[in-house]
């Protein structure tokens, strides 16, 4: 097998139950079943995990660092997007 048809997956492993899933490295496989049993072997070695996620690389969109300015613009132009925009009724008092 060539290298080259390996295709590059991201590996995110949840430490234990309720907690988020974290980013803990990448590595490469043929299919996400091959991926996650790579995952497992490498990441999990020592019962870190409860549940591990394989994602290819290829599909992860992010935004990025440069953009964040324009893209993470707070919208003040659009006050109705806010909670102070509204007038609550005297009647909704615990809010």
């Amino acid at each position: 097998m060539q290298d080259n048809a390996l295709e590059l997956f991201e590996v995110f492993i949840r430490s234990k139950r309720g907690l988020d899933h974290k980013h803990v490295g990448s590595l490469h496989s043929e299919d996400h079943a091959q991926a996650l049993e790579y995952a497992r072997d490498v990441y999990t070695r020592r019962s870190e995990g409860v549940s591990i996620w394989v994602v290819k690389s290829a599909d992860i969109c992010a935004s990025q660092e440069d953009d964040a300015e324009d893209f993470f613009d707070p919208n003040d132009d659009k006050p109705y997007r806010h909670a102070t925009y509204y007038v609550l009724p005297d009647a909704v008092n615990n809010m």
